[in-house]
């Protein structure tokens, strides 16, 4: 202990005496650990963190898996989800829940509330308890008896202040008298963060054997001694029996696990590794570029090493020495790349999207502090050691000659530099190619149609109480909001619809086509289904290629009418006129009405810029007895944002306690939708970009210590005639050679790791031609003009002093 503190203190010494030096490593250094800190924050709340429930990693997600739709995270019916409730042998219990959002009025202004709606066992399941009062029971799920609530932390503290006796009191939900009968702790937010409160699930006698009716999530604890390999069979095989019990409905259905960690990750795994594994390029780059500094400063000190090996210091008592200075350097290098981190990881939340998965939970705790600690020491011992190595072996004769030249910046030497430098271009070209295959790819989206004109649009979202807009009164509320809004001064159109965008569960149903023999049910297709008022099309800016548009006329006395997009067309009355054609919702002995389609629009990417686009369907608002939810879209004549309080205004004249949420320009929701893209973007180039400045500097460093090693080389040559355009060649050629070593191994390195990325990239290929042709050459051309500097140094070489010298 007593000689390691001896030769900290000395490396402390020997650091005060060059503190330029220290700051140049220091700083590399900390880029390189403050960059792979701060990604590893991030892997660590999202990845690594358990979630916050008793034993985790027996909690799974119960999905139906829907080959019809080629959908392996489907939702079940009641009745579906009561045979896998009774019939398994693996689950402890399985809840049932679906999402809910409900308006709350009073104690302030009307706010749409976030939340969910289960079975009364989900909280048993996931192993939470109520801070305060209780959770709801069997009983209350029965209708009549449901009319209680648990509130979230932050709905009990944003709205009623944090009050004590909340338990008790009854609020209005939707029109709804609810008791509320307990509060949650901060930390549950189950099924999404938004989630705010939670109610009995009670289901109605016709939706509990409504086999078809697919409406409800499901989610189980796994029993202690059964695997999720053994649950999958289990669950599997009941699965084939309510195939064989109900092949009309059930054919093509099965059954899917998901653990719940990996649910709430999502697809944000891949990324975040992609990104660890950037970063930690990064870093293995700075640790070569200081490496090469302590080459250099290892020829520096040579006469100092060897007079102590001649003084009796062994080989080993000198690595010692020298690791210890590189792990102090390391180290103050940690404490540098934490102050970096902090600041990256608040800039890197605040970048984030907001549906970026457990961003709470991303923060720099005692596992980042220890990831640190680990980086830091492993660091001093990767670009310490081939200095230590390299620098306790002088040639004592030559090192201990007055005016003896340097043995460290001989022919080994300038090998491990050369070396360093070929790896430093290597890795800053796959993550060089890796960036411009996301810019690539960034840029093939955007430039991606959705079907309709985004410009100065905005949106908001309504939902209609139905105990007060029973009937036709909520036909008349979304009459009179759109001719109220279209009146305003700055409005160019309005519509509504009932779901703008669709997700992978969306509204939707299989039809039955007139005329037409039935499909196999496994060959079924199912339409997304949307109503919308007249003049949403022309809000939108979608083309009307065929008939007309929906219109009040359609009202619930006239023959029910369809809309239908130009993928629906082609696919199924392709080369025919399909005006006047008819299909109806279900199979051949379905109770619902036929449709008579009267238009066919445009198609439109409604679930985003990557996806298919699918048979869609639009029925006119007015023919639907109650519409509840829609979505108002709105086209100024200038900036959408300035006629927002108007809009606003004219919703509550109609009604005061009308709760309006999710008020976006429409520029706002596209931006959303590629914000992950874009930010995983942005990180990779960024990290891309410090490794090409980090390469650059490396082949600047040897080049540079290069031509000070070889002046009176360089003098000699241009004594006996050489130009000065002879010695740049000479240089750049040098430069030229390791670039190339380089580029070559990275280009291999390239081939292989950038087909990792293939998920994260959009219409381009993981190896897209022009990105291997052009970036090589980019790279090679910033690595050419940092050895230009060092060339043109060395063309100033006094010949005389050159020649008086030898």
């Amino acid at each position: 202990m007593e000689t390691f503190i001896h030769d900290l203190r000395y490396a402390v010494r020997t650091l005060l005496k060059k503190p330029g030096f220290a700051a140049i490593v220091v700083l590399a250094l900390g880029i390189g650990i403050g960059a792979n800190t701060a990604i590893f924050s991030v892997v660590n709340g999202v990845l690594l963190r358990p979630l916050p429930y008793p034993e985790p990693d027996r909690i799974v997600m119960v999905w139906m898996n829907n080959t019809r739709m080629k959908v392996d995270q489907d939702i079940h019916s009641y009745a579906n989800y009561v045979d896998y409730r009774d019939q398994n042998q693996s689950f402890e219990q399985i809840a049932a829940y679906s999402g809910v959002s409900l308006n709350l009025i009073g104690s302030g202004d009307p706010e749409r509330v976030i939340g969910a709606m289960s079975t009364s066992n989900l909280f048993s399941v996931l192993g939470v308890q109520p801070m305060m009062g209780r959770v709801y029971t069997v009983e209350e799920e029965e209708p009549g008896r449901d009319q209680v609530v648990v509130l979230g932390y932050g709905l009990w503290k944003r709205r009623f202040g944090g009050d004590p006796d909340i338990v008790g009191q009854t609020i209005s939900l939707s029109d709804v008298k609810r008791e509320v009968i307990g509060v949650m702790p901060a930390s549950f937010r189950f099924p999404h963060k938004d989630a705010e409160l939670w109610a009995p699930l009670a289901v109605d006698p016709n939706r509990r054997s409504n086999r078809g009716g697919f409406s409800y999530y499901a989610i189980g604890r796994l029993k202690p001694d059964v695997s999720l390999e053994q649950a999958r069979a289990d669950m599997s095989s009941i699965a084939d029996q309510l195939q064989q019990q109900y092949p009309n409905i059930m054919e093509g259905y099965g059954v899917n696990l998901v653990p719940l960690h990996e649910q709430v990750v999502g697809k944000t795994r891949l990324a975040l590794l992609v990104l660890l594994g950037a970063v930690v390029f990064v870093l293995f780059i700075a640790c070569a570029n200081v490496a090469n500094l302590l080459l250099a400063r290892s020829a520096v000190r040579e006469r100092e090493i060897a007079i102590r090996m001649a003084l009796g210091a062994g080989r080993r008592r000198l690595i010692r020495q020298l690791l210890t200075e590189s792990s102090l350097l390391a180290l103050l290098g940690g404490a540098a790349g934490l102050l970096i981190a902090n600041w990256g990881l608040k800039a890197l939340i605040a970048l984030s999207p907001e549906d970026t998965p457990r961003l709470d939970q991303i923060t720099i705790d005692r596992r980042v502090l220890l990831f640190t600690l680990a980086v830091s020491l492993l660091t001093g011992l990767l670009f310490g050691l081939a200095p230590a190595l390299q620098a306790s072996k002088p040639d004592l004769n030559e090192s201990l000659k007055e005016g003896g030249r340097s043995s460290t910046g001989g022919v080994q030497g300038r090998r491990i530099r050369s070396a360093l430098v070929i790896f430093e271009v290597a890795l800053s070209l796959v993550l060089l190619i890796g960036a411009g295959l996301m810019v690539k790819s960034f840029m093939r989206l955007r430039e991606v149609s959705l079907g309709f004109k985004p410009d100065r649009l905005f949106t908001m979202n309504l939902q209609l109480s139905r105990s007060r807009y029973q009937g036709r009164l909520g036909q008349a509320f979304y009459r009179q909001l759109i001719e109220r809004t279209e009146a305003l001064p700055g409005v160019e159109s309005a519509g509504a619809i009932t779901g703008m965008f669709i997700d992978a569960l969306p509204n939707s149903g299989n039809f039955t086509v007139e005329g037409r023999p039935p499909v196999p049910a496994a060959e079924e297709v199912e339409a997304p289904v949307d109503f919308v008022t007249p003049g949403y099309f022309r809000t939108m800016g979608i083309p009307l290629l065929q008939g007309r548009d929906v219109e009040e006329r359609d009202d619930p006395d006239s023959a029910p009418v369809v809309v239908i997009n130009n993928t629906f067309a082609q696919r199924f009355w392709p080369g025919e006129d399909p005006l006047g054609k008819r299909f109806k919702f279900g199979g051949p002995d379905s109770p619902a009405p036929w449709l008579s389609i009267v238009g066919v629009v445009a198609d439109m990417r409604r679930t985003g810029y990557d996806a298919e686009v699918r048979c869609e369907a639009f029925l006119p608002y007015s023919q639907r007895s109650f519409i509840g939810f829609m979505i108002l879209v709105v086209r100024a004549r200038a900036d959408p944002r300035s006629i927002i309080p108007a809009v606003r205004d004219a919703v509550w004249a109609i009604d005061p306690n009308q709760p309006i949420s999710h008020i976006k320009t429409m520029d706002q929701t596209l931006d959303e939708m590629i914000s992950q893209r874009r930010l995983n973007m942005v990180l990779f180039g960024i990290f891309a970009a410090t490794a090409m400045m980090l390469a650059a500097v490396g082949v600047y460093g040897v080049i540079s210590y290069s031509v000070t090693q070889r002046e009176h080389e360089m003098g000699i040559r241009m004594a006996l005639g050489a130009r000065g355009a002879d010695v740049i060649q000479l240089v750049l050629f040098q430069g030229l050679r390791l670039t190339l070593a380089g580029v070559g191994l990275g280009l291999i390195g390239a081939l292989l790791l950038t087909r990792v990325m293939s998920s994260l990239l959009y219409l381009v290929s993981a190896t897209d031609t022009w990105t291997f042709a052009i970036i090589p050459m980019l790279l090679a051309g910033v690595a050419l003009a940092a050895s230009f500097i060092p060339a043109r140094r060395a063309t100033k070489v006094d010949p005389m002093v050159a020649l008086r010298y030898e």
